[in-house]
């Protein structure tokens, strides 16, 4: 960070000259001056993107769109480089490729004026009509999101910009300042809540949008919007109802039939869901956005036969659709033909597909050349794919290692043994914790399989509810927490207990106990004690190497972002086991620990160990635990409705020879 904030200062004189020399027309002098700094700073983005744009002035197109290209690889949400590649190919008068790249742009940047224009006037071109016709559809959606932006504040709009940016704090700064002014102002409440809910203070978004649809009922944004926060805190109930009032503003819409589908699916109705997703194939036939979630839904329920059928589908209407291809391969036990392999590759290959599609491409097609046995072609698209990942990821080692430092320096024996006997006495909750891919999902399978025992889902409740002490002041950048439970009283912590358990009273039955398995709850282990004395805790442990490189060929929907990387994953392993050891220490006896690979070969001992240690009595339902009918959503549901096999113990092992970075990172101490 500090050799970025120093290149920056250095390069900052030449690119305000830079940037005058090209107001003024003198394209040839600003190409020189960024020339020289690029080949000093090879990788700083405005140097690469005010030269593209120089190489364009000067009718290097080709210069142009290299450069291009490399700033898409270096930084792939850059909107402005996809703007800049939509007005290269606009001078080159290929229309397809500018359309594409100007959509692009707007779709990561919704404040970029120039491109929304540029597709109308493309679009409604005498070429482009004589050759395909008009576009009433598309292009009167463009005018609507041209006319909407330009009545638009201009504060707001560089709100929208900097949002974009991921410049948060600044856009927090701005936005709040516009709405002191205007406190009524519905666009200005969704662009603040959009801040709140990316900061992960959804509670403070799901107020903001609250007030919005109330200011403004017909609003159709706010509502999804304020859907989508609902969800994010799984209100699933509440959700559902502001999709179904969505639907009936305009009930023949398919964008608000898929929201109230997909709302469907959380709450638990595959059967409205699907038959939701059929009404919408009928508007848009063979839409593969649809086809995909339809897919999900199917997956979730068990059906994988159809599941696969619908990916396919998508990916017939629309060839470059990754998402269905990894899709597939993330239902585990499915294998690729040789046909669908080679379509992967042409598309992985293909300039004009997104970064995300790619992304998706590239553990598919890792997923297919493993199943093959050809582990080093595998490894080297596992590799691609997270390193495309990465790029979109602030995520650094070092901040997780220093937060769970805290944590242990917080959580010594005094502070604890000051604290002994708070919180809200519920014995309700059953946690299972530790790292993705460790078997967790197996361990809540077989307790789930118990008839006292109600299994949920990963529940957000945890972790919101640190990002809410974390952040304390809502502009700051400053962490507060754990430190600022040093401040609170029992008082406190019997509230967010209480607090706790009511809210997730919503994903339960009727069972007296049930299973959160969000997985980093482990980082919290002592505000967990602190709030829910009484609860279980379970660590789902597995053999390091086997862990880590099973969550490195994962590609997670959200939140996992130190698998993106094996010197990441492994250090966040390395860090892990020294803080169990440290709740160990300080809690003794407060958390089972079952080791995955236990569990593998001595079933029934563990289960029995498990079922005690959460004082249920033994079932045999636990023992065979994949006949239990319930929807799973992580991506070993395949996996958890088969028997117990122990054919992916040591799968690693294959990539043994590519895995030395992880190796090293974990240390011999891990293992």
């Amino acid at each position: 960070m500090d050799h970025k904030i120093s290149e920056d200062t250095a390069v900052e004189p030449d690119l305000t000259k830079a940037k005058q020399l090209m107001q003024a027309g003198n394209f040839s002098d600003a190409q020189r001056l960024l020339s020289t700094d690029l080949y000093e700073f090879p990788e700083n983005e405005e140097v690469i993107y005010l030269l593209a744009a120089c190489e364009r002035y000067l009718k290097n197109y080709s210069s142009a769109l290299k450069l291009l290209s490399n700033l898409k690889q270096l930084s792939p949400d850059h909107s402005r480089a996809y703007q800049e590649t939509g007005h290269v190919y606009k001078a080159l008068h290929n229309a397809d490729a500018a359309l594409t790249a100007y959509s692009q742009a707007t779709q990561l940047n919704p404040a970029l004026l120039a491109s929304l224009r540029a597709q109308v006037e493309i679009l409604e071109s005498p070429e482009r009509i004589n050759k395909i016709g008009r576009l009433t559809d598309v292009v009167l959606r463009l005018k609507q999101q041209l006319s909407t932006l330009e009545s638009t504040p201009k504060p707001l709009v560089a709100v929208i910009d900097l949002i974009s940016q991921n410049k948060l704090v600044k856009a927090e700064q701005i936005c709040k300042a516009f709405m002191q002014k205007n406190p009524r102002h519905v666009e200005g409440l969704r662009l603040l809540a959009d801040i709140a809910s990316r900061l992960g203070i959804q509670e403070d978004a799901e107020f903001l949008l609250e007030s919005a649809v109330a200011f403004d009922q017909n609003n159709t944004r706010v509502r999804i919007d304020y859907v989508q926060v609902l969800r994010k805190q799984q209100k699933y109930a509440l959700a559902l109802q502001q999709a179904e009032d969505l639907l009936n503003i305009e009930p023949d819409n398919p964008q608000f039939q898929s929201v109230f589908a997909v709302e469907s699916m959380q709450s638990g109705d595959y059967s409205a869901a699907l038959s939701m997703f059929e009404s919408i194939l009928a508007i848009l036939p063979e839409d593969p956005v649809t086809l995909t979630s339809r897919g999900h839904a199917l997956k979730t329920l068990g059906e994988t036969t159809q599941a696969v059928d619908s990916y396919r589908r998508a990916i017939k209407k629309h060839p470059a659709h990754g998402e269905a291809y990894y899709s597939m391969a993330n239902l585990k036990l499915f294998s690729f033909t040789d046909q669908e392999i080679v379509a992967m590759e042409s598309q992985e290959s293909n300039p004009m597909i997104s970064h995300m599609s790619r992304i998706y491409l590239d553990f598919a097609l890792g997923k297919a050349y493993e199943d093959k046995k050809l582990f080093e072609k595998a490894f080297n698209f596992y590799e691609r794919g997270n390193a495309a990942k990465k790029i979109q990821s602030r995520y650094k080692s070092s901040d997780l290692t220093t937060e769970f430092h805290a944590q242990a320096k917080v959580f010594d024996s005094d502070f604890v043994a000051k604290h002994k006997g708070t919180g809200f006495s519920a014995p309700d909750p059953i946690f299972i914790v530790g790292l993705p891919r460790s078997g967790s999902t197996l361990l809540e399978q077989i307790l789930a399989s118990h008839s006292q025992v109600d299994g949920t889902m990963e529940l957000p409740n945890i972790l919101a509810l640190a990002q809410t002490l974390r952040r304390g002041e809502r502009i700051s950048n400053i962490k507060h927490y754990p430190d600022v439970l040093k401040t609170l009283n029992a008082e406190d912590f019997h509230s967010f207990g209480e607090k706790f358990i009511q809210d997730t009273r919503v994903h339960r039955g009727s069972a007296p106990f049930f299973i959160d398995k969000m997985p980093n709850n482990f980082r919290h282990i002592g505000m967990i004690h602190l709030i829910l004395p009484n609860a279980k805790i379970i660590d789902a442990r597995r053999h390091p190497m086997g862990c880590c490189f099973s969550g490195f060929k994962q590609l997670f929907a959200e939140g996992q972002e130190f698998s993106y990387g094996l010197e990441e994953i492994g250090t966040y392993y390395k860090d892990y086991v020294e803080l169990m050891d440290h709740w160990d220490k300080v809690l003794p006896g407060r958390v089972l620990r079952v080791q995955y690979e236990d569990v593998v070969a001595d079933l029934d001992t563990q289960v029995r160990r498990i079922l005690e240690y959460c004082g249920l009595p033994f079932e045999d339902s636990c023992i065979s635990f994949h006949e239990t009918a319930r929807s799973v959503r992580t991506p070993s549901s395949e996996q958890v409705r088969q028997p117990i096999y122990n054919s992916g113990l040591e799968q690693w092992k294959n990539f043994e020879p590519y895995l030395d970075p992880l190796k090293r990172a974990l240390g011999s101490s891990t293992f």
